[in-house]
């Protein structure tokens, strides 16, 4: 299936209302739900057709821009075109490095083993609601980035599985030290870190030396923002990758193991591997699509990452 990305430029040998378009080939991804953009032009990735970017983007939630001649800062520029209410990861899972002094263009993390598909930032009630992911340089090898649909992985789970995750939800439960906590959330007043908390719904005890517990419960499953789908998205396959202890259904009972394994199974059935080239952009819907990482050995791979909601309704 093929599709003609429409960009209008005003050419001078023309009356100003003239338009002259430039086709960019899409196609998807080995079959997958990865729509990709390829600069088969040699056109700046700038003057591409936001309308028609996010009409795609809303159809696909995901979409892949290859070829462009992208550094950090025009990837700072596209995005900015397409975005807003970028934040920097405040209350992040993973440590994230600051690039080139910009607390909202951060690294991926800071290791390089498997990561599980999930939804960026799930275990807290305030998510991103979009995603962007820039090459800044691809690995020698491995260290593909994973993604699904998960409308798909909703209809892939038994109906067992969905009815327990209709009855129980996910507990999530973390104990910090004062350091850990001052350095997650970027602040050392207990004030702010209350207020922080209660925006997220999350449930905060404070002990004696200043170390903390966090309780946050949420839905594995979700409806889409439309109202017409269910979604399968949240932080499970990681954390019970991770840091299995940490979570628990709501009632306290333990996720069954027989569960997890299938919920792997069906990641791995409907996964859709993206190998990094130098310049790519990916652009993900965070309410609808999963990512996670295959492992990799080199020190080559360098992927930045951005946080933030659509500058469009969705």
């Amino acid at each position: 299936m093929s599709m003609v990305l429409l960009t209008p430029t005003v050419s001078s040998n023309f009356e100003k209302d003239s338009l002259i378009y430039m086709a960019k080939k899409i196609h998807f991804i080995s079959n997958s739900i990865v729509k990709e953009i390829n600069n088969s032009d040699n056109v700046s990735i700038l003057v591409l057709d936001k309308e028609e970017i996010i009409s795609l983007f809303k159809a696909n939630g995901i979409l892949l821009f290859r070829g462009f001649d992208v550094d950090v800062d025009i990837f700072k520029e596209f995005t900015n075109l397409l975005s807003i209410d970028f934040i920097n990861y405040a209350g992040g899972a993973f440590s994230r490095r600051v690039i080139n002094g910009d607390q909202t263009v951060l690294s991926v993390n800071d290791f390089k083993s498997e990561i599980k598909l999930h939804g960026e930032m799930y275990y807290q009630k305030n998510i991103p609601l979009m995603l962007w992911f820039f090459c800044a340089n691809p690995p020698l090898e491995d260290g593909e980035t994973t993604v699904c649909d998960g409308r798909q992985f909703f209809h892939e789970i038994s109906s067992s599985t969905k009815e327990l995750f209709r009855q129980k939800n996910l507990k999530f439960t973390v104990r910090m030290s004062k350091e850990d906590w001052q350095k997650k959330y970027k602040t050392d007043d207990v004030n702010q870190l209350k207020e922080i908390c209660r925006n997220n719904n999350t449930h905060l005890k404070i002990f004696d030396d200043r170390s903390i517990m966090l309780e946050y419960i949420s839905p594995a499953i979700i409806p889409s923002r439309c109202g017409n789908y269910q979604v399968f998205i949240n932080s499970l396959l990681p954390t019970k990758q991770l840091s299995p202890n940490i979570l628990k259904f709501e009632d306290d009972s333990d996720i069954p193991e027989e569960v997890v394994s299938e919920l792997n199974e069906i990641a791995e059935k409907i996964t859709t591997e993206i190998s990094w080239r130098k310049g790519d952009i990916l652009m993900i819907d965070n309410t609808r699509i999963l990512h996670g990482r295959r492992s990799f050995a080199d020190d080559q791979r360098d992927i930045y990452i951005r946080l933030c909601s659509p500058a469009f309704s969705f």
